[in-house]
């Protein structure tokens, strides 16, 4: 079922639902344009696709949205993932599930018939990196140009490389992880400084490190040109966000990555009524703007201001989750069963800040 839009008057633009599984983009399916078809004229899609020009479902099950004229996003494939094509190549960032792999390669091989040259990680779950040996595999790494004899050349290897920060490596190669990572998984080129950067297919592309929000390997993805950026699961459209302390989340390193989403998100202004902006792809769920992720932001700046109210008190973190800190917000965000409860969240926060206190 579709997630609703946490405003609809203001949200013109936010381009569709997209669930990470099942749920399917809401365009009027009679203005889909599938890949490769011409664009469509002015006014003939949805007004709620806006930027989005085409959406298609691949024959894996996924589902395909263009939002730029050079940029895709992949969903039902575990995490959402990013494809930005150009004359260099393609550059994906996130590669879902290992289960989704094949059907992940088929649909970027229907976007265009240009080899993957990166593979970028957000962090370290397996919906995130599962998928990262097949597209890897599928693709051929870019070395920058040398000139040899006084000609130019490219160089080129047999795969992909797969970059992310140093935390992501590991994860993976830890004795004992669950799932188990083949070597071709492994992410060939890592970091642990604040900012990774390249330039490819006409832009600047910057990996920024966000440590111990999520976990303590997560990473931010900005495609300066395009004007989208891919948060992993540092912000997450269907529920409260995932704090994984014992992997080194926190929800002050949440916060702070989620004011370093609204700082590169740009709104759509001074004429607001074009509906234009940054886009922001969460790990899950439907796309954001700036408005959006400053919305989420202050719910979880709340509810950790509450909490924190609390631990001052002197309450335990039973009369902590008793006392309700999500409420008002636990309709909308909240899940009372399933792998991450309203319950969990609160004493992931708990656990985050008497860990923080002196």
């Amino acid at each position: 079922m579709p997630l609703p839009l946490s405003d609809p008057g203001r949200r013109a633009r936010v381009i569709a639902t997209i669930a990470a599984c099942a749920a399917l983009c809401t365009i009027d399916r009679s203005a889909v344009v599938p890949l490769g078809a011409a664009p469509q004229t002015a006014g003939a899609a949805s007004d709620a696709a806006s930027d989005a020009t085409s959406n298609a479902t691949s024959p894996g099950g996924l589902e395909v949205l263009e939002v730029r004229p050079n940029f895709f996003v992949i969903a039902g494939a575990g995490g959402n993932i990013g494809v930005q094509v150009g004359e260099d190549g393609v550059v994906v960032v996130d590669a879902g599930s290992t289960a989704r792999a094949s059907a992940v390669v088929a649909a970027i091989k229907r976007i265009t018939p240009k080899p993957i040259r990166y593979v970028i990680d957000t962090g370290p779950d397996a919906d995130h990196v599962g998928g990262n040996e097949a597209l890897s595999q599928a693709g051929e790494t870019l070395f920058p140009s040398n000139r040899i004899g006084g000609q130019q050349r490219d160089f080129t290897g047999p795969v992909a490389a797969i970059l992310a920060t140093e935390g992501v490596l590991q994860r993976m190669t830890a004795a004992g992880s669950t799932p188990a990572y083949a070597a071709g998984a492994w992410p060939t080129e890592t970091f642990h400084y604040a900012r990774k950067y390249m330039f490819m297919n006409g832009e600047a592309i910057e990996v920024l490190h966000q440590p111990a929000a999520h976990s303590d390997s997560d990473a931010i993805v900005f495609f300066r040109r395009s004007d989208v950026v891919m948060a992993g699961d540092v912000l997450d459209a269907r529920q409260f966000p995932v704090i994984d302390v014992d992997r080194g989340g926190s929800i002050q390193g949440e916060i702070a990555a989620l004011d370093r989403l609204s700082e590169l998100a740009v709104p759509s202004g001074p004429i607001v009524s074009r509906e234009a902006g940054t886009i922001v792809v969460p790990g899950h769920g439907r796309l954001y703007d700036q408005y959006d992720v400053i919305e989420y932001r202050d719910m979880v700046a709340i509810i950790r201001d509450r909490v924190r109210d609390l631990i001052a008190a002197g309450r335990s973190l039973e009369a902590v989750k008793a006392a309700g800190p999500a409420k008002g917000y636990a309709g909308r965000y909240g899940n009372a069963g399933g792998a991450w409860t309203t319950d969990r969240f609160v004493e992931a926060v708990y656990r985050s800040l008497v860990k923080e206190k002196p």
